[in-house]
């Protein structure tokens, strides 16, 4: 037995003949095991040919679903100095409640009554400008007075033009029976002398008609003297009509570029008003901006700015709020190869840490612990971590999220894509071929299309 000798008993003896001999050789070996290797093929086979949901794995974070209601931090729009505050890091605030009093810094504001004076230059600035506008409408007047005095006299020196030269075709009349006159005169003066020499007229005959011919030639050159007289009043009022309108048009410039200055003052003064209402409107506004308000409802989550007395710039972060009411969602990360597979409307399961599970991504109908989401929104470009983000929602036809989970929190996801047998997913992970793609038949993306592209 101990197999000392080369001799073996087996060939002299039947060991099978004994009692023990018959239990140890007669037994079958292994018989539970090997129904139980051949149950367990069975199993497999038949696990090897179940329905396997094709899925892509990612971690996110959870966020809200409308960016307003996402944490976000106050600014001021103004330089200036803490020097109050109203509430405390846990507090709940509403709309509109003040939380930050502060103070200027710039040295163009410390004057505490610059929206009264700025006030009292808009009520001066605004008289100014009435009393252009006065200006203007007086010199609008005495252009119109002087316009009409124009005419008026234009009227009186174009009548004493048109009488003057009546006045002379009346003298020109006269001086030619003046000159027939004269002429009659001369021809009588001369018949007269030509008889006396023939001893027919007596000399005071003579003598007469020269008297007569003196006194016709004295009237003819008086009517002469009286011709150019009135042809120089027709001369003097041409020059008197010029005269008037170089008068008169000087005068119309004058009042003109008065009127412009006017207009044009009162324009510069208009505009010093506006400027001043535009500067009253912003100190005012500059005002109502030393009191940081909360713009909406929520939880001061961090004074980031602490303290009196410190002095901050002009958009630099102040107080971080969290919105008191915000509708959870989840953002996922997915490589660049697969996200053609996502689609809108698209199915996923969502596991919050912190919340136990047992995940069994291919079927997730048995997964325990997680929870159901819908794709809203899928990035057209790429994050800073080289992968494209994804937004879920809550699936209303599945389980409610629990209220626990609050924002920032961390999350894996599992996007669910088609259905295939589980030889078909084995193989394909040990080929390292991608899921398959396909289309959803629907806009919701709940349907698939088992066509393969």
């Amino acid at each position: 037995m101990l197999n000392i000798s080369n001799n073996k008993v087996s060939e002299f003896i039947d060991l099978k003949s004994f009692k023990s001999g018959k239990n140890i050789f007669g037994k079958e070996y292994y018989k539970r095991f090997k129904y139980f290797l051949l149950a367990f093929s069975i199993c497999v086979l038949v696990i090897l040919f179940l329905p396997w949901t094709q899925n892509i794995s990612s971690s996110g974070n959870v966020t809200t679903l409308r960016p307003n209601q996402r944490p976000q931090t106050l600014q001021s729009q103004i330089p200036g100095r803490i020097e109050e505050w109203f509430v405390q890091e846990g507090d709940l605030v509403k709309k509109g409640d003040t939380m930050i009093r502060i103070s200027e810094v710039k040295s163009d504001y410390f004057d505490e009554k610059l929206t009264e004076r700025t006030g009292n230059q808009i009520t001066v600035k605004s008289s100014s400008v009435e009393a252009y506008k006065n200006k203007v409408g007086a010199l609008e007047n005495q252009i119109t007075a002087i316009r009409q005095e124009q005419l008026l006299k234009l009227k009186q020196a174009r009548n004493k033009f048109l009488q003057a030269r009546l006045k002379v075709k009346t003298d020109s009349i006269d001086l030619e029976a003046f000159k027939i006159k004269h002429a009659i005169a001369n021809t009588q003066y001369e018949r007269a002398l030509l008889l006396e020499k023939e001893g027919l007229k007596a000399v005071k005959d003579v003598e007469d008609k020269s008297a007569k011919l003196q006194e016709a030639n004295a009237k003819l050159m008086s009517q002469q003297n009286k011709y150019l007289s009135t042809k120089n009043e027709v001369i003097n009022s041409e020059l008197s009509i010029s005269t008037i309108y170089a008068t008169y048009g000087d005068k119309l410039a004058k009042a003109q570029s008065g009127l412009y200055t006017a207009q044009s003052s009162g324009f510069d003064t208009e505009a010093e008003v506006s400027k001043l209402e535009t500067s009253l409107a912003n100190y005012k506004k500059r005002n109502s901006l030393l009191f940081i308000t909360a713009p909406i409802d929520g939880y001061i989550n961090r004074a980031i700015k602490s303290g009196v007395g410190e002095t901050f710039k002009e958009g630099e972060k102040l107080v971080n709020i969290m919105p008191a009411n915000y509708e959870l969602a989840v953002e996922m990360f997915v490589r660049p190869i697969d996200l053609p597979l996502l689609h809108l409307g698209e199915s996923v399961r969502v596991q919050f840490d912190g919340w136990p599970a047992i995940v069994f991504s291919g079927w997730p109908n048995v997964s325990y612990g997680t929870y159901g989401a819908k794709v809203i929104a899928i990035e057209n470009y790429i994050s800073e971590n080289g992968k494209y983000r994804v937004l879920l929602s809550p699936d209303a036809d599945d389980v409610a999220w629990p209220e626990a989970i609050r924002v920032g929190s961390g999350a894996r996801t599992i996007a669910l894509l088609e259905d295939v047998p589980i030889w078909f997913e084995l193989w394909r992970n040990i080929n390292s071929f991608p899921p398959n793609f396909y289309n959803p038949s629907n806009t919701n993306g709940n349907l698939k299309d088992k066509n393969k592209s």
